[in-house]
């Protein structure tokens, strides 16, 4: 609601910019502006005009805005100090613009701490030779694990040395409200890192988030507007639980990284088995359950910490859905819950959109 209100005033006060534009061509009686206008002056107040339009239509697409905002801004009120008599209260809508624009750099500068992260990731993994994945090299797994990753399309594909997943969904806190989100995230898997980048929706604004896992440490940053700290933790309880959240990502979304020499494999039974992956010293282990077809339907651990009371506490991750992307048959639809002492809670609905690998 913030957003298309800010995008209104910021498009009503790029038309008012085209009335100097019609004063210096004489179309129309524009009796508003008292002062003569040229023609030269004219152009530049029709090019504030489409500048700030041109800024309401990328806050409505939700593109990066603040740049042309700044250009849109500077002009148009170089342009009202020129008319100070007439035009002076333009100078209200460019004040509520600066602060915006400049919300709207913290917000950017933000993200971009999580794409340079990115970026160095692909560099490092970009040249990596993966091979192909063999009925060999998943002899080892334990039956149901074999039958998951021949469903899910593994054999006679190139091994995964990275990946990208688009989400959409809910999440909630106990005793708070739901809250909707979009997340982008790169997993790179030579060494084990998960860059997370949400951005959640609070009563219209947008208040982004970024979960970093490398080199066996975590750090969880959420900030309104990408400025002011929310949230900020790390250290040894939150690296276990992104190590586990990390593992939760190979099982449910990667299943060819599951081959993977830092796993260990115990077999239950013919539905279920349990792995136990090492990384950096942290060790955490999960059972993975696994229909009859091949198909993983839930993970659970009983290694990972809830973040608001830093305790350990069973998680699982029931997933469903299931479609052939890119060739890979992969969940579509996955819930978070928590195993509390008074019963189950689901604090995460997960859709997905997009994965790509390599």
């Amino acid at each position: 609601m913030l957003r298309f209100l800010f995008a209104f005033i910021v498009l009503a006060h790029g038309l008012i910019h085209l009335m100097g534009f019609a004063k210096a061509f004489n179309y129309g009686n524009i009796t508003q502006l008292t002062k003569d206008i040229s023609k030269p002056v004219g152009l530049l107040w029709l090019l504030a005009g489409v500048l700030c339009i041109a800024t309401a239509v990328l806050v409505v697409l939700k593109k990066d805005w603040w740049l042309i905002g700044l250009a849109a801004l500077a002009l148009s009120q170089a342009l009202i100090f020129s008319a100070w008599h007439d035009a002076k209260f333009g100078t209200i809508a460019n004040a509520i613009m600066l602060v915006a624009a400049g919300l709207a750099f913290s917000a950017w500068r933000f993200e971009q701490t999580y794409k340079t992260d990115v970026q160095a990731g692909l560099a490092r993994t970009r040249n990596l030779n993966a091979g192909v994945i063999t009925e060999r090299d998943i002899q080892h797994l334990p039956a149901p694990v074999q039958r998951y990753l021949t469903y899910a399309g593994v054999l006679n594909k190139p091994k995964i040395n990275r990946m990208r997943i688009v989400f959409t969904g809910e999440m909630r806190d106990r005793g708070k409200d739901w809250f909707t989100f979009q997340s982008e995230q790169h997993n790179f898997f030579d060494e084990p890192t998960r860059l997370f980048f949400m951005k959640g929706q609070f009563f219209g604004v947008t208040v982004p988030g970024y979960h970093a896992y490398k080199n066996g440490s975590a750090a969880m940053q959420i900030k309104l507007f990408g400025l002011f700290p929310i949230v900020y933790i790390k250290g040894n309880e939150l690296a276990k639980a992104e190590t586990v959240t990390v593992f939760n990502d190979m099982c449910l979304m990667a299943p060819a990284t599951l081959i993977d020499p830092r796993i260990q494999w115990e077999a239950i039974d013919d539905t279920s088995a349990k792995a136990v992956f090492t990384n950096h010293d942290i060790r955490i282990s999960a059972i993975l359950q696994i229909d009859d077809q091949g198909r993983l339907t839930n993970f659970i651990s009983d290694d990972r910490y809830a973040i608001s009371d830093m305790k350990q506490y069973r998680f699982s991750t029931p997933l469903r859905d299931y479609k052939n992307i890119n060739g890979y048959n992969v969940g579509t639809y996955g819930e978070t819950v928590w195993h509390y002492p008074e019963g189950e809670f689901v604090y995460g609905k997960f859709n997905l959109k997009e994965i790509e690998y390599n």
